[in-house]
């Protein structure tokens, strides 16, 4: 693409068109955008529009398809074509960073965050000049360019708070500091002076602020990893900065919105983030500043109102206190029985109330609030950070702590007892602070792993919790009811077995609550309480205990899909799953409708696929009715192809990627099921499984192999009979799939297939072919996982063709290749085999060439068959070879594909592991020992005098003990 006006005109209309709410003006115009997207000059185009155009959504909507066209093609991928030209990367680099600067603050944090996509591939070595670049900026004066210029720097940098330590980062972190940390500090400096002189204008010191803000994230990452040097050196700048900042209350700043922070809210929340990490970390060097830092949030806490702005800056607050109090050389600070009592009053149970904003969420937002309350993303609420805050406390002071705390849960009980309708949230809040005195450690997966001894978790079950959800309705106190749940969430594992039976009728009725957060609750209750471990690693609630409440559970759970706002409830779809996991045949005389409800929402969801883990928890859920089903009856099959295959079509004919790969592998479940020939439905099909397009994208490719394998397995006849043209096309994937470091290995699934289940005739003309094709990419890159697969397959084509044929095919395309073969792969390489299937095929096929190969007994590889005879012994015997060279080791696959299709999307999609060598061998050394008894007998006295001039003697021990084992001798 030329940069031509004609060419900017026609960008500029499909980007209108990209905007048109109506999907058919907007599709065409979004394909037409990827269809060009390869070409060179295209991201230049974009820069130009952005830069040029008249109209301010064309710039914007530019600037927003430019980020998103680096995200997805900047990187550059190995075995992969690079999607970006290089002289368009040169033109980029060398004219984002002023173009960014000059943009508008909308286009400016586009392109800022694109830099920061370009700059984690290419910074510092592909682009060592954008640092100097910005820093010169600094110099402007100009506060619109220096916040771009810290905007940029901020997410550059902050990776540095998540990355591992490595000497990379090391290096790349000491080159940003020497660039980075003195003029950072002296722009520190500047905007606290400019902050003073221009302290009575308002619109000055909102731009001030905002790069105080962005000073702060940086100071923050930069700091990260380790205290350096020069933060250390110019540290009572830093601090006695931040400290005044921490105090400083300025009426300009203060904003009317309750809901939104302002500026100076965001900067101290920031400083209490910079003050934690310093306690935290560096506490010997931060010592004398410590108390106070202490002494200013402490007052900085009793001070702030309850308005949903001060959130952030209040939970940081108490996050810093929760990481001072827990290290002891801190706890001289809170020892005073006054000092805690204060604590616990003044910030720990007013930051536990339920407020009017809480409620709000509840009813409104309850999306929201389920994933902050469940998940964990509640890490910036008041709750957590005072939850947080009563642990830290509990560390050195548990018994002074639950002491004050007893005292608060009774009275807020007996207020709530004396007018419940009114006090309720007396209630919530001693539910909330019994949790958090009594949680010490939790898990997700496990709920509190360790309780606090002093709290009586089940008395108050009991007492408190059980007559909320015993209550006749339902829908009164949904928030009481939503904290019951929880507490039985939580403490599953403390609370005793019989008390969470008598629960479970309990959920199962408040799955019918009107309220989004309650049928949600007891759904996660439910799916959590259906995964807990009793002994011998069965279920702690078992299909028998739960035999009177299917029926309900099934329908009430349905149910829940259809009440407002939850028709794609996550949560609920998950707990369909584990009820059908749980409960295995007594679903079975309800599938007929479950069968119906799923596929009726699977096809509702595949118009506009949203939701992720919902979508993922119906497939499962579908393939678990089938696989129950069809094990008690198998010829069910059919009834759910009828049921499922219209959706499919629909599926696959309108290209909804997100199911795709879904629905590959659910039909691979229902044709593996199949005991006879493929039915003509599957047949139909077979060819657009060949078509590039669906191999293209790297989702399908797991799923897809996985089908072609279940069509070879049960159809390779009719596939050679009806489909012989469709071969090449086969053949055409596999080497597709073999010359890419990522999926060779599915390339190998797919080849050991063709090798075990085609008829032999079907394949003779390509067989020369593929060794071919193997052999070129040995020589071009040789990797681990290359080598492995590759031996597996040729003693996989041994063992179905004969070890002679292997050797013909071999020394067919070169002379005394099959010596070679031998010599510089198999014996040295046969100890990284791993997996007991892929030891087994390769021990079956290395037998074959020890005992049926005649040209290994006589001619110039008889040299070779002591060695081959040696590292077989060592498979057997030896631990697996799992060294790796260094070159290898970031290579980003799965280093350990299984002789199977190991990587599965869908758990209880799962494919059985299959042994081609099946009953034709239980074990492979007697079968070694068998096999070289009949060479013997065929060749009297040459086995014995091979083994003894030149096997090693504790290989020749292992022999003798398989000879023994087999009751044979040689002759």
């Amino acid at each position: 693409m030329e940069l031509s006006d004609a060419n900017l005109q026609t960008l500029t209309e499909y980007l209108k068109k990209t905007l048109d709410p109506d999907p058919a003006i907007r599709r065409p115009a979004e394909k037409f955008l990827e269809s060009v997207e390869g070409s060179q000059n295209y991201p230049l185009l974009l820069l130009t529009l952005l830069e040029k155009s008249q109209e301010n959504v064309i710039k914007v909507c530019a600037s927003v398809t430019f980020k998103n066209y680096i995200k997805r093609n900047w990187r550059i991928v190995e075995d992969e074509p690079n999607k970006i030209c290089e002289p368009d990367r040169i033109a980029i680099k060398a004219n984002i960073v002023p173009l960014m600067l000059s943009s508008p603050e909308q286009i400016q944090k586009q392109l800022s965050d694109a830099i920061s996509i370009i700059g984690r591939e290419d910074f510092p070595q592909k682009w060592p000049d954008l640092l100097t670049e910005m820093v010169n900026r600094f110099q402007s004066g100009d506060f619109h360019v220096i916040n771009g210029v810290l905007r940029t720097a901020h997410s550059l940098f902050k990776r540095y708070r998540h990355e591992f330590k490595s000497n990379e980062l090391w290096t790349e972190i000491k080159l940003v500091l020497d660039a980075f940390a003195l003029p950072l500090t002296n722009l520190f400096k500047a905007t606290i002076e400019l902050c003073s002189t221009h302290a009575n204008d308002a619109s000055a010191l909102k731009v001030l602020f905002s790069s105080l803000i962005l000073i702060a994230k940086l100071f923050y990452s930069l700091n990260f990893q380790d205290l350096p040097e020069f933060f250390e050196d110019n540290m009572e700048t830093w601090m006695t900065n931040f400290h005044s900042l921490l105090t400083l209350d300025n009426k300009l700043l203060q904003t009317d919105d309750e809901e939104e922070a302002g500026l100076l809210e965001l900067l101290k929340s920031q400083i209490c983030d910079n003050a934690a990490l310093y306690a935290q970390k560096y506490d010997e060097e931060f010592q004398p500043y410590l108390p106070r830092f202490v002494t200013a949030i402490w007052n900085l806490l009793v001070t702030t109102g309850q308005e949903v702005k001060y959130d952030l800056l209040v939970s940081n607050a108490i996050q810093f206190l929760a990481s001072v109090c827990e290290r002891p050389h801190y706890k001289h600070l809170f020892e005073d029985q006054n000092t805690l009592t204060s604590i616990c009053e003044k910030v720990i149970v007013p930051n536990m109330e339920f407020r009017v904003a809480d409620e709000e969420a509840f009813e409104d937002n309850s999306e929201e609030y389920i994933r902050r309350d469940l998940e964990g993303s509640d890490i910036d609420t008041r709750r957590r950070a005072a939850c947080d805050l009563v642990r830290g406390l509990c560390k050195f002071f548990e018994g002074p702590v639950t002491g004050i705390f007893s005292g608060y849960v009774n009275s807020m009980l007996q207020e709530y007892a004396k007018n419940p309708s009114v006090n309720w949230k007396h209630k919530d809040a001693a539910i909330y602070l019994v949790t958090s005195l009594a949680s010490k450690a939790q898990t997700q997966k496990h709920g509190i792993t360790q309780a606090n001894e002093l709290v009586n978790l089940t008395e108050f079950f009991v007492n408190h919790i059980q007559p909320d959800l015993k209550s006749a309705s339902v829908n009164e106190f949904p928030v009481l009811k939503a904290d019951g749940i929880k507490y039985i969430m939580i403490f599953r594992n403390q609370v005793p077995k019989e008390q969470l039976l008598v629960s479970i009728p309990l959920l199962i009725s408040h799955l019918q609550a009107e309220s989004i957060v309650v049928h949600t609750y007891a759904a996660h209750a439910l799916e959590r309480l259906f995964t807990m471990r009793g002994t011998n690693n069965t279920t702690l609630i078992t299909a028998a205990e739960m035999a009177p409440f299917v029926e309900v559970l099934l329908t009430n759970l349905f149910k829940a899909l259809t009440l407002p706002g939850s028709s794609e409830n996550e949560y609920v779809m998950k707990a369909i799953m584990r009820s059908f996991s749980l409960l295995q045949e007594s679903i079975i005389p309800y599938i007929p409708s479950v069968i119906t409800q799923l596929t009726q929402k699977l096809l509702a969801v595949s118009k506009n696929p949203s939701k992720p883990h919902f979508n993922h928890y119906m497939f499962e859920s579908i393939c678990l009715s089938i696989r129950i089903t069809c094990k008690a009856n198998p010829d069910a099959v059919g009834s759910f192809e009828e049921a499922l295959f219209l959706v499919f079509t629909e599926i696959l004919q309108n290209d909804v990627q997100e199911f795709i790969p879904y629905v590959f592998q659910v039909m691979s479940l229902l044709l593996e099921m199949h005991k006879n020939e493929i039915p003509s439905s599957y047949m139909a099909l077979f060819p657009h499984l060949l078509q590039p397009v669906l191999w293209e994208r790297t989702g399908n490719i797991p799923p897809l192999v996985r089908l072609l394998q279940a069509y070879l397995e049960r159809g390779a006849n009719t596939i050679a009979s009806a489909a012989a043209d469709k071969i090449p096309g086969l053949l055409g994937v596999f080497q597709k799939l073999i010359a890419s470091k990522a999926n060779d290995h599915q390339g190998f699934y797919l080849l050991n297939s063709i090798i075990e289940h085609m008829p032999p005739e079907s394949v003779d003309q390509y067989r020369k072919q593929i060794f071919i094709l193997l052999f070129q990419r040995l020589q071009n890159s040789k990797t681990t996982k290359f080598i492995k697969s590759f031996l597996v397959f040729i003693n996989l084509y041994c063992i179905k063709y004969g070890a002679l044929a292997l050797q013909e095919i071999f020394d067919s395309i070169q002379p005394k290749m099959f010596g070679m073969v031998l010599e510089k792969i198999i014996i040295p390489e046969i100890q990284k085999v791993s997996g007991q299937v892929e030891k087994k095929i390769c021990a079956v096929g290395i037998t074959k060439i020890l005992t049926e190969c005649p040209p290994m007994m006589d001619t110039e590889y008889t040299k070779l068959w002591t060695p081959l005879l040696q590292a077989l012994i060592g498979l057997f015997e030896l631990p697996e070879d799992d060294t790796i060279p260094d070159e290898e080791h970031f290579i980003d696959i799965e280093d350990t594909p299984g002789y199977q299709t190991a990587f599965s999307q869908l758990a209880f999609a799962g494919k059985k592991e299959h042994d081609p060598v099946g009953q034709m061998v239980n074990n492979p050394r007697i079968h070694l020992a068998q096999s070289l008894h009949k060479l013997s007998t065929a060749c009297p006295g040459r086995v014995p005098s091979m083994l003894s001039t030149s096997l090693n003697a504790e290989a020749l021990q292992y022999l003798q003990g398989y000879l023994q084992a087999a009751s044979v001798t040689l002759l």
